[in-house]
């Protein structure tokens, strides 16, 4: 009977809730304008900081009204900028609240807002604006869909300073990616906002400063620009770095070295320039340190390891600067239990947002790792790396487990590191894991990271092998991913160099005669030439060479073929034509040679090409074919002498490249000897 009773129950809670807030709705609808406004007005009061209220009022269908009054050309301008106020508040409350909101369509209603010559009513239209659009579930598309709006906002920059910190606010959560970088910059974005820089009101330099950090954002034409403009005779740089002092407040430290980071890696200020060795660098490792909060010590990691992701000298700094390495270690044990923090509030956030500390350290090792082996032993040997790693790989977070990914195949560059903290660690185990079962973002950084540890100096490569990685790299070559297809082949190139033999069969048996075709004929060149690579690997050691071509000759010969008569560049073609000489050098494989005119043409073509390195390669495949200790190497070296090789080796030996001139001379001698 419990259950019978507790509905109507909800009900009657749930009527008496919305009846208190029903007068509210009910006196919108009143005929004297005056009781309207002042019912606004007490909607306005009774919704501030009430989630509650401002649901039922939704729900009661607040907003449908109040948008009909603010659209309204008979309302006063007094009434139409409360019912802008009011919206705004209710869309301050849940992220169902702007849902609904937008679903009234308020976005157009408050753009046709915009056009009113009266500044208050402007002014709380953006308000609203702002509100809506920083809440995550607004779409950015809705700011852009009208080409005119973006030209209207412009020209509102100058009207007030809450005129300028809206719009500046609006374009800098709305400006996600290039295609809206280049509306806004070809609206004059970057003229109009950068007096903004040295306006009195600091949250409109704030907000300027924030605008300018989404434009340069991995964009080079926007930051080339920003070099040189200047403010009341002053680069923007310049204003940017005097807003990196330590006596700015961190929010403007922080996001001034995010616009010269982007301009830096855009190419935009050189990366030795003072500015970013002495300025921004030290700037954003200050923001790493334990005293910072939390969103600081995230937002300055993950911008410096951007910053000096590709740039082997910054590295260097960033790791000797403020002992860096160690104060990451910190990222990892946040909060502790004899944590500062008191305000409870603070502690509840900080643990929900803990792993995105340990996002952005591991994002910050995998660049300080990537390319310097004395930074990455200092990394390794960091109390508990390697186990901080391999925790990292099975969290449920999935920007967590790519940044750990990233950070191990950074470290995997390392040849002393495969060799011990990798193989102690055993890291194979979990990064098997890892691509069974990944998002293809995720897929690839681990992918990247097996083909090192698949070198064949790496430990971990047998226990790999047993675990089924065969089948998983065919697979991966298959995949409509350019990246994957690109790591599995080159994973499988690296597992058959110099691999037994049972290795070899299994992968060509894994990957079928089909599918080896489908990648000689990829268009990537990169898929192409790893494929040759893998052929190249396979085809090496005699008995292997004999065995594989005893199986698979005929299709090998024939991709052979296809490539040296397609439009391929030189190193594909040399690639192919060192494939050839080592068949040539098999015992009996080298008879698909022999008995192959079409083949033995080419060759002879390549002898005299106007390349060296294809002359080379060539010479290499008749010095195999020609070989004296060979059995029949008489019968092979009187057919190559009727097609005129020998005329052509003598040529060659007056070459005036050196190696051309030995390896012709070498191959006459076998007809003297």
């Amino acid at each position: 009977m419990a259950c019978v009773l507790e509905a109507p129950l909800r009900m009657s809670v749930l009527s008496e809730v919305t009846a208190s807030s029903r007068h509210y709705v009910d006196r919108l609808f009143d005929l004297d304008p005056q009781k309207v406004l002042q019912g606004v007005i007490d909607m306005k009061n009774a919704v501030i900081g009430n989630n509650k209220q401002k649901a039922n009022l939704i729900v009661l269908g607040a907003v449908t009204r109040l948008l009909y009054l603010l659209q309204q050309e008979s309302s006063s301008t007094e009434l139409r900028t409360e019912c802008a106020v009011v919206l705004g508040s209710l869309a301050m409350g849940t992220e169902n609240n702007v849902k609904s909101l937008l679903d009234c369509h308020i976005i157009p209603a408050l753009l046709q807002g915009l056009l009113s010559p009266d500044l208050k009513f402007i002014e709380a239209c953006l308000r609203c604006l702002r509100t809506i659009f920083i809440s995550p579930v607004t779409p950015e598309d809705l700011l852009y869909t009208d080409a005119t709006v973006i030209s209207h906002l412009m020209a509102l920059l100058s009207r007030s300073r809450y005129t300028q910190e809206y719009i500046c606010q609006i374009f800098s959560h709305c400006c996600k990616g290039p295609d809206h970088q280049t509306i806004l910059f070809n609206h004059g974005a970057v003229q109009s906002i950068a007096h903004l820089l040295v306006s009195t009101s600091y949250k409109v330099r704030m907000q300027a400063l924030k605008c300018f950090s989404v434009l340069a954002f991995e964009n080079p034409h926007v930051s080339m620009t920003l070099v040189n403009v200047s403010v009341d005779g002053e680069l923007l740089p310049q204003i940017f770095v005097k807003m990196l002092q330590r006596d700015k407040p961190i929010e403007m430290q922080l996001t001034s070295a995010k616009c010269l980071t982007s301009m830096c890696r855009a190419g935009a200020i050189r990366t030795d320039d003072p500015c970013i060795v002495l300025r921004t660098l030290p700037c954003l490792v200050r923001m790493c340190s334990k005293e910072r909060l939390l969103e600081e010590r995230v937002d300055g990691a993950e911008t410096l390891a951007y910053l000096i992701e590709t740039d082997v000298e910054l590295q260097r700094i960033a790791s000797i600067t403020d002992h860096l390495i160690v104060m990451l270690a910190d990222y990892f044990k946040y909060p502790s239990s004899v944590s500062a923090i008191t305000d409870i509030k603070r502690l509840d956030h900080d643990l929900k947002h803990a792993h995105e500390l340990r996002q952005a350290a591991f994002k910050l090792y995998a660049s300080l790792g990537a390319n310097d082996e004395d930074i990455r032993k200092k990394i390794i040997e960091t109390e508990n790396m390697m186990d901080r790693i391999v925790n990292g790989l099975s969290e449920s977070s999935i920007k967590v487990r790519l940044a750990a990914v990233r950070c191990l195949h950074s470290l995997s560059r390392s040849v002393q590191q495969l060799r011990t903290s990798f193989q102690d660690h055993a890291v194979w185990k979990p990064l098997m894991k890892v691509l069974q079962n990944a998002p293809n973002e995720i897929l690839v950084v681990a992918s990247s990271t097996l083909c090192n540890l698949l070198l064949e100096f790496s430990p971990s490569k047998e226990p790999i092998l047993e675990s089924g990685a065969i089948e998983l790299l065919c697979s991966l070559t298959q995949s409509e991913n350019l990246a994957l297809r690109v790591n599995g082949i080159w994973a499988l190139m690296n597992m058959a160099f110099q691999a037994e033999q049972k290795i070899k069969s299994d992968i060509l048996r894994g990957l079928s005669t089909e599918q080896l075709f489908q990648l000689l004929s990829d268009s990537d060149v990169n898929v192409l030439m790893k494929t040759l690579g893998l052929l190249r690997n396979l085809l090496s050691t005699r008995p292997h060479i004999d065995h594989i071509m005893s199986t698979h000759g005929k299709q090998i010969m024939q991709a052979v073929t296809l490539i040296l008569e397609g439009e391929h560049n030189i190193e594909v073609k040399e690639q192919t034509l060192c494939i050839l000489a080592n068949i040539a050098d098999g015992t009996t494989a080298k008879e698909l040679i022999m008995t192959n005119d079409d083949i033995l043409q080419k060759i002879k073509y390549y002898m005299s090409h106007s390349n060296a390195k294809l002359q080379l390669a060539a010479m290499f495949c008749i010095s195999n074919l020609i070989w004296n200790e060979e059995e029949g190497s008489q019968e092979r070296q009187d057919k190559l002498r009727d097609m005129g090789i020998v005329d052509i080796l003598h040529k060659l030996s007056q070459s005036s490249d050196p190696n051309l001139c030995d390896k012709a001379k070498t191959a006459l001698q076998q007809y003297l000897a």
